[in-house]
């Protein structure tokens, strides 16, 4: 075989390849014990029909269009890696010449990673928010978890603000009761807008057994989107009691003795998140930095289809999941669908560009992944989509997506050789030193750059 590579652009190319048909043998041979099993011709058994009753009954094409078929994977295979190319995608393949018993000619057009040239990135600088907890930061939260342990009690008087009422619902739609428009029994704090558009004024000054009629843009069931007039009936009024922050509070709703205690336990929590918002940052910031210094040519057709995909998992799974269509999302975000298109495309190409620089960085500094550091990976993996480490692990395993897992930890030790390098300062000005940061962070930018041509590299 022999064969030869021309760059058509860079991250295409077309590989031309050139088989003597003597190499064509074991397809060929293939190809007729395939047609034995599935023929039958009178005089002959099954499976021992000779090669030249098969070319005279069925045709000597049908034979070699079954051996081109097997053959091609192989040579085309070949081609690749005598080139060393990184295909990513299924190749165009055209068969330019096939003479029997002289040659097979054919030639293949397929998208390439293109070849990156990462420059020195020791000189990258950013500035990320410094870490500062107010004592103001410390009352609101220490006032959330007050809320969390408030109790309830009837009152004989109009519901108000931040009043606990419970209430029969019933929604209709052009006059018409909804079958899944009625609800009684709802518990719904005033003021929370967890509920219907207009509720909170259709229930305030109602006492038990007073009822509004309001009309509201239905969020779920069988009319989401729909304008349905709503009437809600208050069966209870009830007034919601805050504990008084004392250390009797503090023993109640925690593990230590004082209100002190509490509130430096929520001073230490919040320090963190903080501390790990900011190292988020870093990466972040860091990140559009190096992107900015290497040139990424960007395959089109691996765009279109990682375009696609992202708009596929948003209709059909995020907003599918809410009752949404793309057209009352884009209402809600107050976005055209111009703006999202730009967007969508935007992020993708960001996507495929951090995929790339993040992987030629993985070869430059010759980095590997452990198996405690995948062990790792998948648990924070398993935990975020909600199922058990076994459970996820098995998933992995039997979609073949271990390769996927592998290289998102590898993207995620690149990025961080990168913010290691970088100089990151605070906006007071102060060096910020992420040595010792959740490693958490070390993934998330890596993982956000799984395209889908990571699901179709072969």
């Amino acid at each position: 075989m022999k064969s030869a590579v021309e760059t058509l652009n860079p991250t295409r190319v077309r590989l031309t390849v050139e088989v003597p048909f003597e190499e064509l043998k074991d397809s060929l041979d293939a190809a007729y014990k395939k047609i034995n099993q599935q023929v039958t011709v009178k005089g002959f058994r099954k499976g021992k029909i000779p090669a030249r009753v098969i070319d005279q009954r069925f045709g000597r094409g049908a034979v070699l269009e079954e051996a081109v078929n097997d053959a091609l994977p192989k040579f085309y295979t070949e081609a690749v890696n005598e080139a060393e190319l990184d295909p990513l995608g299924q190749p165009e393949v055209d068969i330019t010449e096939l003479k029997d018993g002289e040659t097979l000619n054919f030639t293949a057009e397929v998208d390439v990673r293109p070849a990156l040239e990462i420059p020195d990135y020791s000189g990258i600088e950013v500035e990320v928010d410094a870490v500062e907890v107010t004592d103001e930061d410390v009352e609101k939260s220490v006032e959330q978890l007050r809320e969390r342990f408030a109790s309830t009690s009837p009152v004989e008087r109009a519901a108000e603000d931040g009043d606990v009422v419970t209430i029969d619902l019933e929604a209709k739609v052009d006059g018409e009761v909804l079958e899944d428009g009625i609800a009684n029994g709802v518990s719904y704090t005033i003021g929370s807008g967890e509920l219907l558009d207009g509720i909170d004024d259709a229930v305030k000054g109602l006492e038990a057994g007073g009822e509004a009629t309001f009309t509201s843009e239905l969020k779920g069931g069988s009319a989401a989107g729909k304008e349905s007039e709503v009437t809600v009936k208050v069966t209870q009024v009830a007034a919601r009691e805050l504990p008084e922050l004392d250390d009797d509070f503090a023993q109640l709703a925690s593990e230590f003795d004082t209100l002190d205690e509490l509130k430096a336990d929520s001073r230490k929590r919040l320090a963190n998140m903080k501390q790990f918002d900011q190292a988020t940052q870093a990466q972040e910031r860091v990140l559009e930095k190096l992107l900015e210094l290497v040139e990424v040519p960007v395959p089109e057709k691996l765009l279109e289809d990682e375009v696609n995909t992202r708009k596929h998992n948003l209709e059909h799974h995020q907003l599918g999941q809410m009752g949404l269509d793309l057209a009352k999302y884009l209402e809600i975000q107050g976005k055209t669908a111009e703006e999202f298109e730009t967007e969508t495309r935007e992020a993708a190409v960001k996507g495929i560009k951090t995929q790339f620089v993040l992987d030629e960085l993985v070869k430059k500094e010759q980095l590997n992944v452990n198996q405690e550091e995948l062990t790792e990976h998948l648990m924070r993996r398993a935990a975020s989509s909600g199922m058990s480490p076994d459970q996820f692990a098995q998933a992995v395993v039997e979609g073949g997506q271990v390769p996927l897992l592998v290289g998102e930890v590898a993207r995620g030790k690149a990025l961080a050789v990168v913010v290691e390098a970088a100089t990151v300062k605070d906006t007071n000005g102060e060096i910020v030193d992420l040595d010792d940061e959740d490693e958490e962070t070390e993934t998330e930018a890596a993982e956000a750059s799984e395209t889908s041509e990571e699901k179709t590299e072969g």
